[in-house]
């Protein structure tokens, strides 16, 4: 339990990195990600780049399950 937390900790630094960096600067602009805006609201779904997430995350843990 204690080398997850490590791991998951380590993975939040690396990401938070990058997103401060602007590596991460197409997350949400890519075409599928929904964004709605009127005068008094907003609404973001971000359905590609979630997609694409999941599928990083997915090939990640079967890479590591082994």
């Amino acid at each position: 339990m204690g080398r997850l937390l490590i791991t998951l900790g380590i993975a939040a630094i690396v990401v938070g990195l990058l997103v401060r960096a602007g590596a991460l600067g197409w997350f949400g602009n890519l075409p599928g990600d929904i964004r709605i805006e009127s005068d008094r609201t907003r609404v973001f779904i971000p359905i590609t780049s979630m997609l694409i997430v999941s599928v990083v995350l997915s090939v990640l843990l079967a890479v590591f399950r082994r």
